[in-house]
Formats: structure tokens, C-alpha cells, sequence
């Protein structure tokens, strides 16, 4: 048998530090781009943040575990990294007004992402202020 217990690890302002290392992760992509496309290969890199509550946990059968993340936001996430273009970071409506004191941001449009059935807000973080 097993036992599964839960485990809270604190996060502080898990928009702005998503959003933060959504940059720093652009800026260091950026540069090894720029190598590879001197070398004739074209990288793209596009980053997709929703924010919501997700069920997080192992699945499986005896002998074969996996770890999963389930839920809404994590299908958003996905639909946004999808459409975003190489060094766009798209972020949903709600990750929008955590960070926008401080961030650039760009509005993208209202998105038909497959899934909703509702159009999705969506911004492009351009920089941090």
C-alpha cells in the first residue's frame, strides 16, 4: 500500500516570479539563438503563463508511478505557449493584473484556443520595468 501525503511548499507572488523567470529565460535563449542562427539553424522559443489551481500528485499503478499535473490552467498554459510566437511570453488575464505594475505588457487579443469555449484575454510581456 501506499501512503501519499500532502506537501505545501510556500510561494510568494507565484505570478511575478513566473513572469520574472519567463525573462530571464527569453534573455539566456536569446543568446544561444543567436550563435545557432550564425551556424544556419533557426530556433524559435515561446513561453505560455496561467494562473489557477491545478491537482498535482502521482498516478499510476503498483510498480509504475508518474507525476501529473491536472486541471484548467494547465490545459491554458499550454494553449498559450502554443500560440506564442518565438520570444513572446503570453500570459492569461489573470497573471496580466498580478504583474502589471511590473511589467511592459502588450494586450494580444482575445484568443479561440481549443478547449474554451469562450475567447481567452491574453497579453505579450515585452519587458520588466
Amino acid at each position: 500500500m501506499r501512503t501519499l501525503g500532502i506537501i505545501s511548499l510556500p510561494c510568494p507572488n507565484p505570478p511575478e516570479l513566473a513572469v520574472r523567470l519567463a525573462v530571464a529565460m527569453r534573455e539566456a535563449v536569446a543568446r544561444v539563438t543567436d550563435r545557432w542562427r550564425a551556424l544556419g539553424h533557426e530556433l524559435g522559443f515561446g513561453i505560455g503563463i496561467a494562473l489557477g489551481y491545478a491537482t498535482l500528485g502521482e498516478v499510476g499503478f503498483s510498480g509504475r508511478y508518474e507525476y501529473a499535473v491536472m486541471g484548467n490552467v494547465c490545459n491554458l498554459a499550454s494553449r498559450l505557449c502554443a500560440v506564442a510566437a518565438d520570444g513572446q511570453i503570453v500570459i492569461s488575464a489573470r497573471v496580466r493584473t498580478a504583474v502589471e505594475q511590473l511589467a511592459e505588457l502588450e494586450h494580444v487579443g482575445d484568443l479561440e484556443l481549443k478547449g474554451f469555449h469562450k475567447p481567452v484575454p491574453a497579453a505579450n510581456v515585452i519587458a520588466l520595468i
